[in-house]
């Protein structure tokens, strides 16, 4: 008996997007096989790893960072247009894991960017991974814009956080599974031992003083406080993001209810700070519980 196919969907969601890798195994794990990826930001990047079959690389090199290496791994800029480069991760990762063109991938692939300031959505469908992930992850108001052949892109959440009217219609699955990372409060998982423990570790660890601004700085990346309760305390740079994020939870909300999707795993936007990779360990294992989970419910109603 043939594998049930599975089209893919990964949402936008930074350092939440960990759970991918979860929600891979998972599916993987029970039976399913990826026919194609679709992703946006951090879909993009855990869906571009596993199109070129490098993503168990990428889960131990990701998890292997504490705080101290996720911020080292940050090329801050006084840019008005960002406070983070971005170009030394990608080339920390280029180190480990080789670039690709995608349409040579082992998995079919595609994810999307938004063009500014024509404000126009780019799907990348070839051409450089690396090149198409860093313009698809390109944070607003913290990562500078992706520059490629004289163009800017920034973040494809802005137009389409889930992208589900990219899945390749060349390549028919039985399935649709969508992993959305912006979900509301009641998809949150309560916090896990293991992240109690690293949590313990890395609070003996005392971050150099350059560090400890600009995380204060900067709360809004490296918090999953519910900053609705503190409105009061938001500088101008957190009201902006926490209005992006109203904006695209209710924009998922519309992409959700407009496509049809088989299987979907939420998780709770509160569950990780955009840039709390320190974190990815925990956010794995609750990719795969959400997605164990909703594999049951589908497979028992059907």
């Amino acid at each position: 008996m043939s594998k049930k196919t599975v089209s893919l969907v990964l949402s936008s969601g930074g350092a939440r997007g960990m759970a991918h890798i979860g929600v891979i195994e998972a599916l993987e794990e029970s039976g399913y096989e990826i026919a194609s990826i679709a992703g946006c930001s951090a879909g993009a990047l855990i869906g571009g790893m596993h199109s070129s079959g490098n993503l168990p690389k990428f889960k131990d090199w990701i998890c292997n960072l504490d705080r101290i290496d996720v911020f080292s791994l940050m090329d801050f800029t006084l840019s008005s247009k960002g406070f983070i480069k971005g170009d030394k991760v990608f080339a920390a990762l280029k180190k480990i894991i080789e670039d690709r063109l995608i349409e040579e991938l082992d998995i079919p692939f595609v994810c999307t960017a938004v063009e500014i300031p024509t404000g126009k959505e780019h799907v990348f469908r070839k051409g450089s991974m690396y090149a198409a992930i860093r313009a698809s992850a390109s944070i607003p108001t913290a990562f500078t814009p992706a520059k490629i052949h004289g163009k800017e892109y920034i973040d494809g959440s802005i137009l389409n956080p889930i992208p589900l009217n990219l899945i390749p219609k060349e390549k028919i699955a039985d399935l649709v599974f969508a992993v959305d990372l912006n979900g509301p409060k009641t998809a949150f998982v309560e916090n896990l031992k293991e992240k109690e423990k690293k949590e313990s570790e890395n609070s003996k660890v005392k971050l150099p003083n350059w560090l400890t601004e600009y995380r204060q700085k900067f709360s809004t990346y490296f918090s999953s406080n519910e900053k609705e309760e503190k409105i009061k305390g938001m500088s101008s740079l957190d009201l902006l993001n926490y209005s992006f994020d109203l904006l695209q939870d209710k924009l998922s909300e519309l992409v959700l209810e407009r496509h049809q999707v088989d299987i979907i795993v939420e998780i709770s936007r509160t569950q990780a700070g955009t840039l709390e990779f320190h974190r990815a360990a925990e956010l794995i294992e609750i990719g795969r519980q959400k997605a164990f989970a909703a594999i049951e419910k589908y497979e028992n109603g059907h």
